[in-house]
């Protein structure tokens, strides 16, 4: 596995403007931490650190003035239309430790089950796992050809490499194959709450009638 070196210049930590203004000039701030060594705010070439994150790296080795240390992408911050990187976390990591990463989960194969009307539907996107460093999946791909109409697929029951220690909870759904849904069944749906709800309401005020009924029979008599 041949791991990506990009290259990182020390910076002064000086605001949000000073952080704007380098992205302006296509650099990237982030910052370094992890080894019980002190956090080194860096500068990164942006287009580089954009192009190894849609690559999938999960690891790279970082040259500062020549010094290079393995780093993980920890974490990765957006703009507020989660389009543009605005800044990234690296850990120190040696290349013979495990790690805890965010893996992609990629569905492949047509479910036995769409025969039949059913569709598709991925309710997970991501799983963390545990892995050593150098062996990261860039993504972890289940065959779902398999599953029948209403069937759920669960994480316990995924088949990974034996180098993977599942984090996620095994009990997440990954993926189902439903009937869908018409508009009429959504509708009644939305308004089922309603309903229930206005019937509840209803029921202490029949109950104050008849008592006030009650009590003027009495009053009368």
């Amino acid at each position: 596995m041949e791991i990506p070196t990009l290259k990182g210049e020390p910076r002064k930590v000086a605001g949000s403007r000073a952080a704007a203004r380098l992205r302006r000039a296509g650099k990237l701030p982030a910052i370094v931490y992890g080894h019980q060594i002190e956090p080194l705010p860096v500068t990164l070439d942006y287009h580089e650190v954009e192009l190894q994150l849609k690559h999938g790296a999960h690891v790279i080795n970082l040259d500062v003035r020549g010094k290079v240390q393995p780093c993980l992408f920890k974490d990765a911050q957006y703009d507020h239309l989660g389009a543009k990187v605005v800044h990234v976390d690296l850990a120190r990591v040696s290349l013979t430790e495990r790690v805890k990463v965010r893996v992609p989960l990629v569905l492949r194969g047509q479910p036995k089950g769409t025969a039949e009307g059913g569709v598709l539907h991925q309710e997970l996107v991501e799983m963390e796992v545990e892995c050593p460093a150098l062996q990261i999946p860039e993504a972890i791909r289940v065959d779902v050809s398999g599953l029948e109409l209403n069937q759920v697929l669960y994480v316990k029951e995924l088949t990974l490499d034996e180098n993977l220690k599942v984090l996620t909870d095994i009990e997440s759904v990954v993926a189902t194959v439903r009937e869908p849904t018409t508009k009429v069944e959504e509708v009644e749906a939305a308004a089922a709450p309603t309903a229930e709800a206005a019937a509840a309401a209803a029921e202490p005020e029949v109950i104050a009638k008849g008592k006030a009924e009650e009590e003027e029979g009495k009053a009368e008599s």
